[in-house]
């Protein structure tokens, strides 16, 4: 029996971060135009940007799906049609809809585009997916409030014809799936349109009203708590537990984190998916060790498997997050001997580096007869963006990363 392909589906908040996300492993990219889409950190896509973004990725054989999954108010619903008919012309591959009045006009303006229930929308049974199927939604991403076992009763009681996509990594909202009115109230920036502040990572103290001017922590510590601070989400441990359950496409959370995170955490993903495939679907596959070291290799916070397996834990001890590893270069080239690189940050001859290979395990080299973008022989790279270069004994796919780990964690928020 044909078994039903795992999708890779990572975030690209930029041409950098999509250009990350081909190099290493995604089969599908979701991304975001330049409204109505909830990440305004982002560059995100203007419509020759999102055009140009829809034939790199069909080039390579990949899939781009465009977010429209702010609630668009009264005001906003004459701009949608222009927009929607800009994604269609682009030819992107689905629109990730979070409002369910606006699915006939997503059926009206770009008839050419699947239609993706985002996890905004808060599917949490087979009830709604069924209805939502029944109007035209080929795929839904669900409630991240779901165990595990809620996601394969709900497989179980829907069409095959529907295919089931859940997020596996990244950042946690104290919302779950992110209907959350917390930094509008405190800071007047609306997360529902993409403009969230993340007060639930600020820390917290309380002042007793007959006592003002005492100040009091939740916890036995001088910094506060953090009370509605969320672990990220990390599922590379569990790849045939998600498959069985009826997840086929794997979403990596990210579009505002950095290319470096895309390119690691999509790497790892693959890898871990590729890795399951070759074992045969074995129920009891694990990645190896270097593929799940990876996750520890980008910026985050502690990890946890959120609702997968029951009540996640918090965080309560900072709102910052750990960062042990830095992109020292990039490759550009390879001459004569040498690996040619742009500096991203300061490393010294003789430093140990990281590559992170696409499809490759990691490799370790030596920093070795560095020099300058002249050929002179250099001890540091103190200059931003310098071009330079280093003797090795083989080329390096352009676009690989050399990367440095920090002498000690430093977390920051």
């Amino acid at each position: 029996m044909m078994k039903t392909p795992i999708e890779v589906l990572s975030p690209a908040g930029d041409a950098d971060r999509l250009d990350a996300a081909l190099m290493y492993g995604a089969d599908a990219v979701y991304l975001a135009g330049t409204s109505f889409g909830m990440r305004t950190a982002c560059k995100n896509f203007d419509g020759d940007a999102l055009r140009a973004a829809v034939e790199r990725a069909h080039a390579a054989g990949k899939r781009v799906y465009v977010t429209c999954n702010t609630l668009p108010r009264n005001d906003e619903l004459e701009q949608l049609p222009s927009f929607l008919e800009q994604v269609d012309d682009s030819g992107a591959d689905a629109l990730i809809v979070a409002d369910i009045g606006i699915l006939p006009l997503v059926k009206r303006y770009a008839p050419h585009c699947h239609i993706h229930a985002s996890t905004q929308l808060g599917v949490v049974n087979y009830a709604t997916a069924n209805m939502l199927h029944d109007m035209g939604v080929s795929r839904v991403v669900l409630a991240r409030e779901l165990s595990l076992e809620d996601v394969a009763t709900l497989r179980a009681k829907t069409p095959k014809t529907l295919e089931i996509e859940a997020f596996v990594h990244g950042a946690m909202c104290m919302a779950i799936s992110g209907r959350c009115m917390f930094s509008y109230y405190l800071a007047g920036r609306d997360a529902g349109r993409g403009d969230c502040s993340q007060p639930c990572r600020w820390g917290y103290e309380f002042i007793e009203p007959h006592r003002p001017d005492r100040v009091m922590s939740a916890e036995e510590h001088g910094k506060g708590t953090y009370l509605f601070n969320a672990n990220d989400l990390n599922m590379l441990g569990y790849i045939p537990q998600l498959y069985e359950a009826g997840i086929t496409s794997f979403k990596i959370e990210g579009r505002a984190k950095a290319p470096y995170y895309v390119a690691v955490v999509t790497n790892a993903y693959r890898q871990a998916v590729d890795g399951y495939y070759a074992s045969v679907f074995d129920p009891n596959y694990q990645p190896p060790a270097w593929v799940l070291e990876e996750a520890n290799k980008v910026s985050h916070r502690p990890y946890s498997t959120g609702f997968y397996f029951g009540q996640p834990t918090q965080n309560n001890a900072f709102g910052g997050y750990v960062r042990s590893y830095e992109v020292a270069a990039v490759v550009t080239g390879y001459e004569d001997g040498r690996l040619l690189l742009r500096q991203r940050n300061r490393f010294f001859a003789g430093d140990t580096l990281d590559a992170l290979i696409p499809s490759q395990p990691p490799m370790l080299l030596t920093a070795e007869d560095l020099r300058d973008g002249e050929g002179n022989l250099i001890e540091a790279t103190p200059h931003p963006d310098m071009e330079l270069s280093i003797a090795f004994d083989r080329p390096l796919p352009v676009g690989s990363l050399l990367r440095k780990e920090r002498t000690e964690d430093i977390t920051t928020a």
